[in-house]
């Protein structure tokens, strides 16, 4: 379950990892993924900037419409969306975050500088979970691959206070990210559910760690050695929540496939060859046209 007993410690330096809550060896490192699709985990530098983090949140939301607006990308899903009837939430997507110039960075407000900071320390730490997981399944020798094939996109959500009282309100319907790894930080507020294999809805308590998820794409590279977990957000109450998120997604353009030593006679390529932002596009053409999706392990099966 991801819990204080499946999180790791990161220290001041990337490379500097801490065993923590009994995830001390590798096996139980993969465990985690397998198992679960993730782990909640400490990182000392993120802790630090947590309380300016929110702050800044507050502030970018609180611009007026027109200015949140000016947040436009020609790549689906980008860009700002305004709460709808369904669902309380807005949200602004920034592509290539980790780019000061097309980062939010570029924007000149107080908030920018303390978002931009983030964003850095949440993609370096992806980048160091990246090679953590490529060592526990023995192929280490593709992470400046896949590292180098790495975008990093920033998704940072408001929802809205319920107007049911202290009923259950749907925040984000149930759904697998479809990127390399998923970085998430929420506030006070909890509301973060994960589905486990049994088929049970966990609440993820809000606290100074932030939970680290696993993709469709990095199941489909790992020929589904990994599990890709379900994740919603489901409010309650009268406070407004705020979560953030880094994505580590495969940039445009790189060939998704699934490397050789995961197969052989036994166990054939369950997947063909990939483009990410080729899938991102039929994904939303269909959400547009039909308002349903194929999954990516559907969508490039063999």
């Amino acid at each position: 379950m991801i819990s204080t007993s499946t999180a790791i410690a990161f220290k001041h330096q990337f490379n500097d990892i801490i065993p923590h809550y009994g995830l001390l060896e590798t096996d139980a490192f993969r465990e985690a993924l397998e198992e679960y699709g993730g782990f909640e985990a400490l990182f000392d530098k993120l802790a630090e900037v947590r309380k300016a983090v929110f702050g800044a949140m507050e502030e970018l939301f609180d611009l007026p419409l027109k200015t949140k607006q000016l947040f436009t990308s020609d790549r689906p899903f980008g860009g700002y969306h305004d709460a709808t009837a369904k669902l309380l939430r807005e949200s602004v997507m920034i592509d290539e975050a980790h780019v000061p110039e097309t980062s939010i960075e570029a924007s000149p407000t107080s908030y920018s500088k303390t978002i931009e900071s983030f964003t850095h320390l949440a993609a370096g730490l992806e980048k160091t979970i990246m090679r953590m997981v490529l060592e526990s399944f023995g192929v280490e020798k593709y992470t400046d691959e896949l590292i180098y094939a790495t975008n990093y996109t920033l998704r940072a959500i408001k929802y809205g206070r319920p107007q049911t009282g202290n009923e259950p309100t749907l925040g984000a319907d149930a759904h697998t990210n479809k990127i390399w790894i998923t970085l998430l930080y929420q506030n006070e507020m909890k509301g973060l559910e994960i589905l486990t294999k049994d088929g049970e809805w966990i609440n993820i308590k809000p606290r100074q760690t932030f939970i680290i998820l696993s993709g469709e794409s990095l199941g489909v590279w790992l020929n589904v050695l990994l599990s890709v977990p379900y994740n919603r957000v489901v409010t309650k109450g009268n406070k407004v929540r705020y979560s953030i998120a880094v994505f580590a997604n495969p940039r445009g353009g790189y060939p998704v496939k699934v490397p050789e030593e995961f197969v052989d006679g036994k166990n054939g390529s369950l997947f063909k060859l990939f483009d990410y932002d080729e899938y991102l596009q039929h994904y939303a053409s269909q959400i547009a046209a039909l308002g349903v999706f194929t999954e990516l392990e559907v969508y490039c099966k063999v």
